[in-house]
């Protein structure tokens, strides 16, 4: 949106939650993207907002004809499409499986500049501007895990007992957390949420009464012309609280076998999904076990690249690859067996995708993580955390790891 003739100044720091309560009173949809600023392979999300009253029928989804901006969710139990898959665990709330609007309305935001494809009035700054912003907004939710340490444990010995039998390598066993509240500000707990874990998929999207407020890591992937990206992660450890531990941890991650063959095996899968979109000898891994720095972790990120064949549609995409290789395991299909038999809750829009696809097809969609998942009217939120299981996994350590990644949204539902 650069190109386009309109720029304008960011008038001030609190514009932009502003700006999406504003979107908020008057529009059935929006969504705000931020990359903060991240150095990222491949770039993170570009910052944007986008509204619009107008949810796209599947037909448009789908259609490679329709050259319209679209933005939304596919929800992980769309593999039950792709797949002879289901999803009988219970559900904390109904969810689309899948859900994109087209905007109506469109801004980028760059450094300390608004750029618009249309002038913007002033009736429209005014609006914005006598926007009230609420003295003391309720993030707060008493929220609580639908399993025990001891379930989890056990939980973990049987997967092991499934890799023994062969039956899976690897997989992505994931808990959640659930609540309910009384009064609940999505667009504050996204702003403290952004503060507290500053991530490159970081977004907001509204749909009706269902609300994401995300701090992914992670990118799903990203087309740019016939060019394709995935970014699995695989291999998290803490920050640290002085500058040698934090190289410290760093090196004990980048140097972790464990954590590489994890990576491994998901790059591997990865690579696997792609070459069936791909030109022949395009499968590229551009990097391996990359270490990249974020708020409270350190993340194992590997790239792989390709060129796609020719005619390939965002539909042959999505059946190819979803959902992504790192939220399952390893084969893909039995493993989403082993998970549905041993999970307590059905995913819903946790560990499905977020993302905008361009009017030229081009597109960018994340992994969603590190993300809590709300409906305003029925007054219930929930957010999973999840782990990859080998089988020299230790069980205690995978549950440690899942309440490190479920701290800064802990802290934004404390209320404090």
């Amino acid at each position: 949106m650069k190109h386009n003739s309109y720029v304008y100044p960011i008038p001030n720091p609190l514009w932009i939650e502003k700006l999406c309560r504003w979107a908020d009173f008057h529009f059935n949809f929006f969504a705000y993207t931020n990359g903060n600023n991240h150095e990222y392979p491949e770039s993170p999300f570009t910052t944007k907002f986008y509204a619009g009253n107008r949810q796209l029928a599947e037909v448009e989804i789908w259609s490679e004809t329709t050259h319209i901006k679209k933005v939304g969710i596919i929800g992980y139990d769309f593999k039950n499409r792709l797949e002879k898959l289901e999803s009988k665990n219970p559900a904390f709330f109904d969810l689309p499986e899948v859900c994109f609007f087209t905007p109506s309305f469109s801004l980028e935001l760059l450094g300390e500049k608004i750029f618009s494809a249309v002038e913007l009035t002033e009736e429209f700054w005014k609006a914005i501007e006598e926007i009230p912003l609420p003295t003391q907004s309720t993030t707060s939710c008493s929220v609580f895990p639908q399993i025990t340490r001891e379930q989890y444990l056990f939980t973990v010995k049987t997967i092991q007992d499934h890799i023994i039998e062969g039956n899976t390598y690897e997989s992505n066993f994931c808990q959640a957390y659930s609540g309910g509240f009384d009064t609940w500000d999505p667009i504050a707990a996204y702003f403290k949420l952004n503060e507290l874990s500053s991530m490159p998929f970081s977004a907001l999207f509204k749909a009706k009464s269902n609300w994401l407020v995300s701090a992914s890591p992670e990118r799903y992937l990203k087309r740019t012309g016939n060019k394709i990206i995935a970014q699995p992660i695989k291999g998290t450890i803490k920050r640290g609280e002085s500058a040698a531990e934090d190289l410290h941890n760093k090196e004990t991650l980048a140097n972790s076998e464990k954590e590489q063959a994890e990576n491994l095996m998901i790059t591997d899968l990865m690579r696997n999904d792609l070459s069936m979109v791909s030109k022949t000898g395009s499968v590229n891994v551009t990097e391996l076990f990359g270490i990249y720095p974020f708020p409270k972790v350190f993340q194992m990120i590997s790239t792989i690249t390709s060129e796609l064949k020719d005619d390939v549609t965002f539909s042959d995409i999505i059946q190819a690859s979803f959902p992504m290789g790192s939220m399952t395991g390893a084969p893909k299909i039995r493993t989403m067996e082993i998970i549905e038999e041993l999970e307590s809750f059905k995913r819903g829009w946790f560990s499905g995708t977020f993302g905008v696809i361009e009017e030229n097809g081009d597109f960018d969609f994340s992994v969603i993580i590190r993300s809590i998942i709300a409906d305003i009217e029925l007054k219930k939120l929930y957010f999973g955390v999840g782990s990859a299981i080998t089988f020299d996994a230790d069980a205690a350590q995978e549950y440690d790891e899942c309440i490190l990644k479920a701290k800064a949204i802990l802290e934004v539902l404390s209320g404090k």
